[in-house]
Order: C-alpha cells, then structure tokens, then sequence
C-alpha cells in the first residue's frame, strides 16, 4: 500500500503541480499552513520561503512532499485536494459502493469489506467519466483509510492498467537538499585561522 510521499513520486508533474495550485488559488489559508508546516519540518522559518516568488514556493514544496518526512504533509494535501476539487468523484465512488457518506465525499462509518464487483464496475464508469489519474491517486488514498487497506481494492488497483500511477521512476526517499537561508538568518560558524605557514632554515654550514 503506497504512502502519500510515494504517491507525489509518481504522478505526472503537472498533476502535483495542479494540486499545489489549485491550494493556492482555492484554499489559500491551506497553502499556507501546508508551507508552514514543510517549513518547519526543515528547520526554516516559513518567511523565508515565502520571499520566493510563486512558482520558487511551489517548486520548494513539491520537493518537500515526495521524501519520507514529508508523507504526513503530503496526505493531508491529498485529501483536502480531493475533498475539496474533485468531490464529484468521491461521491460517485461512494455511492457506487453503497457507502452512506456527507454528499461531499466524506465518509465515517467504512465497512470491514468491499463488494469485488461493485468494485469493478464503478471504477470502471470512474474511469471513463473522471480524469483516471485522479481516479488512482483517490483510490490509494481511500485505501490508506483502513489499516492494511482492503484486498479487494488492492487486486483492482494492481490488475487495471489504467489505475498505474505514471511519470518518471520513483526518486530517492532521502531528504532533498536542504535549503541554504541568507547570511543575514543563518548563524555563523567560527572561523577557523589557517596555521601559519612554517619558513625553512637554512642548514648550518648553507648560504642563506
């Protein structure tokens, strides 16, 4: 079962791009917390990469979410991105499952299993009304929401071609290169005096 940092490694990128954009123009308040708490994670100030332009904070967070640390941040923004731009979607999945929900996609009482063949044909109606990408990301999130997820979802996900998630491999999980502050918020280390260089003498008995 994927996590959210590993989901973020594999989508396209202008899908992660959209769903940092879509914080950003819609749930501005979100955006901010969500850098907030990347910021944090990191060890930065937020205000220091809220001096970088747009496309530099967005860039910044997209990095900061696709490594293992991040994977808390990254659910989040997943499922608020999904609860709140794609609640069409969710409410079909739903009710094509039987799953009493909120009429915005959001569900408290899961059952224990899912029925295989309701399964099979409302992903597949998903799929040919929704973007099956958005489809996959939302159905690996719904499976995070109980532990060990459901093997029925599980077999659906990895036996429809269309559900693969799909970009470039997955990148490394170490952290990304940390972000260098200005000198002005950064502290400064002592520095070190270089040992002076040492003149050879001449030997006894040798002109100078």
């Amino acid at each position: 079962m994927k996590q959210a940092y590993e989901i973020f490694q594999e989508i396209k990128p202008e899908t992660a791009l959209s769903v940092f954009q879509y914080l950003r123009d819609e749930q501005r308040e979100v955006y901010k917390a969500t850098l907030a708490s990347l910021a944090k994670e990191r060890r930065l100030r937020p205000v220091f990469i809220q001096r970088k332009p747009v496309a530099e904070q967005i860039d910044w967070m997209l990095k900061n979410v696709k490594w293992r640390g991040g994977s808390e941040v990254a659910a989040q923004v997943l499922q608020l991105w999904l609860l709140k731009a794609h609640q069409p979607l969710l409410t079909a999945f739903l009710d094509g499952l039987g799953i009493a929900h909120d009429g915005e996609g959001a569900a408290d009482d899961l059952p224990d299993t899912l029925d295989a063949k309701k399964l099979k044909s409302t992903v597949a109606a998903l799929v040919k009304q929704f973007d099956p990408e958005v489809v996959a990301i939302y159905l690996r999130i719904f499976q995070t929401q109980k532990a060990g997820g459901w093997p029925e979802l599980a077999e659906r996900i990895d036996s429809a071609p269309e559900l693969r998630l799909g970009a470039a491999p997955p990148e490394p999980e170490s952290a990304p290169a940390a972000e260098e502050a200005p000198a002005a918020e950064a502290e400064e280390a002592p520095k070190k005096k270089a040992p002076a260089k040492k003149t050879a003498k001449p030997s006894p008995g040798t002109e100078a």
